[in-house]
């Protein structure tokens, strides 16, 4: 039976896999990256997670609440425990320097497997679809999964425009002659 469920999985589904793992053997080394670049991947797995749960369940208000609080509370998790001397922002190049890791990895294979085995699980017994239980564990894990993206992603673009607001004043500050005052 697994060969036939792995024979008859879409082949870019495969690919998806492989971009993924490389992305996340890419995050778990050290890099610096274009600012915009680190909006990529935690949008791509919000994408892969909500139309999981659209094409899954009737994404009713239910469903989505249940997202949405794991959501926030993961968000706020990682928002809090993030390690903020990790990231070094570059605003004047628009880059930033991240510190490998391979939760992003982690991250990814979760949500890419969660959704993979909901669909198997699905094909062999649809009416799981309509059992309010399977759907809550499931919407719950998507929103663990992204609340954790998005709470990384928030603190970066915090430390991002923190910098850039420190490296502003700087430039301010030095193009200004102050004839010589000090305030």
């Amino acid at each position: 039976m697994l060969g036939q469920i792995i024979f008859n999985t879409p082949l870019w589904i495969w690919a998806l896999l492989v971009f993924l793992i490389y992305r996340g053997i890419r995050a778990a080394g050290d890099r610096e990256i274009r600012f915009g670049r680190v909006f990529i991947i935690p949008l791509v797995m919000l994408a892969l997670s909500l139309h999981g749960i659209a094409s899954t369940f009737d994404a009713g208000l239910a469903v989505m609440l249940t997202w949405l609080a794991s959501a926030i509370v993961a968000g706020w998790l990682a928002w809090h425990f993030f390690d903020q001397g990790t990231i070094v922002a570059h605003p004047d190049r628009n880059t930033i320097f991240q510190p490998g890791s391979w939760m992003p990895m982690a991250l990814m294979m979760g949500i890419f497997f969660t959704k993979y085995t909901v669909a198997v699980t699905l094909v062999l017994n649809p009416h799981y679809a309509q059992h309010a239980g399977f759907a809550t564990g499931i919407c719950t894990l998507y929103g663990v999964f992204n609340g954790i993206f998005i709470g990384n992603l928030l603190r970066t673009i915090s430390i991002y425009r923190r910098a850039d607001a420190a490296s502003r004043a700087r430039s301010f500050d030095s193009s200004v002659d102050w004839g010589g005052q000090k305030f």
